[in-house]
């Protein structure tokens, strides 16, 4: 187990799943929802809404976690797999990430 400077401190996130698993997210890679303008709110591209938002993280050891959140509810923190996490990329604007390339270029309409 890596140990931690003194004064460094975890920021552990444990899924809402009721699994019991948790993520260490200030080690984690984080993708934030891309917004379009309206003409009056900004409105996630990740779900089409102006008050349900989400980011995306690929944790330390690999495994992508959705983060959502409507606004003035609970967060929810879920596991996802590369195929969901390809779609959200994708939707988002952002190019292909290595660890879901192949799923991400079956997004291509060819």
């Amino acid at each position: 187990m890596e140990k931690r400077l003194k004064g460094e401190e975890m920021n552990r996130v444990t899924l809402t799943d009721g699994s019991g698993k948790w993520f260490d997210k200030g080690e984690a890679e984080e993708f934030q929802e891309k917004t379009s303008w309206d003409g009056r709110n900004y409105i996630s591209k990740a779900t089409g809404s102006q008050w349900d938002h989400q980011i995306l993280y690929r944790t330390k050891g690999g495994k992508w976690i959705l983060n959502s959140q409507w606004q003035g509810t609970r967060e929810s923190w879920e596991e996802i797999s590369n195929e969901e996490a390809a779609r959200w990329l994708s939707v988002n604007e952002y190019e292909s990430h290595k660890a879901c390339e192949k799923e991400y270029e079956e997004l291509e309409i060819k």
